[in-house]
């Protein structure tokens, strides 16, 4: 019997220890993806290809001298939100051109992008309020819970994006093409879908109050448990 006592207490510490050694793996997120990487390679973490950095063991003192020689700031994981230097326009485009696709938490409030090609590219969690993306070719973009309220998306290319959770309350969205786009549990609150083409979109739990379908084409796009109070179906194509 004691011998199955000891056997048990080997198990539980042996589980412990492994909780213990996985917990203490810490995220650290910085305000610039150039500053995330400099300090991984500096503290031999892990660079998560975006402003966060992995690491095994965190001294503060050593993450705060590298910060501030980067003039850098920094936060753990969880414990605030990191926002990104501002992005240009140019920047944007440069670095897209290059190939790049993750900018992820950017900041682009107002930035003017209409009728760029950006197909696939990453702006998830981007603050992308008042930016004039007009006739933009955002196609299979990611822009799960972007910041898009009062941007101007008319005629932008959307099909197949991830707008999943998605800020678009009074976004102009008039002629825009979402054929095939997740806006599930998105915020579409009073925004303009005037002919926009939203056919098997997903609109699964999105707040729709206040929005103006009129001649927008919902066919086939799902609405189950979407907030339609105040909304004006009648003049929409389903």
């Amino acid at each position: 019997m004691a011998s199955k006592i000891i056997e048990m207490k080997d198990i539980i510490s042996t589980v412990w220890n492994s909780w213990l050694k996985r917990d203490r793996e810490f995220i650290l997120l910085f305000d610039s993806i150039a500053a995330a990487n400099e300090i991984a390679l500096m503290l031999n973490g892990q660079w998560d290809g975006c402003n966060g950095v992995i690491m095994a063991k965190c001294d503060e003192v050593a993450v705060n001298t590298a910060a501030k020689l980067l003039e850098a700031t920094w936060c753990y994981q969880g414990t605030s939100k990191a926002v990104l230097d501002r992005v240009t326009t140019d920047e944007i485009l440069r670095r897209y051109a290059m190939g790049e696709r993750n900018f992820v938490n950017a900041n682009l409030r107002c930035a003017v992008l209409s009728s760029v090609k950006l197909s696939e590219i990453n702006f998830s969690y981007a603050k992308l309020s008042w930016a004039d993306l007009s006739q933009a070719n955002l196609s299979k973009a990611d822009l799960t819970a972007a910041d898009l309220s009062q941007a101007n998306l008319s005629g932008a290319d959307l099909h197949k994006a991830y707008l999943m959770r998605a800020n678009l309350k009074r976004a102009d969205l008039q002629q825009a093409s979402l054929q095939g786009a997740n806006l599930s549990s998105a915020n579409l609150s009073e925004v303009n879908l005037t002919g926009a083409d939203l056919t098997g979109a997903n609109l699964s739990l999105a707040d729709l109050r206040g929005a103006n379908f009129h001649f927008c084409n919902l066919s086939g796009a799902n609405l189950t448990d979407a907030k339609l109070i105040e909304t004006d179906l009648a003049f929409a194509l389903q």
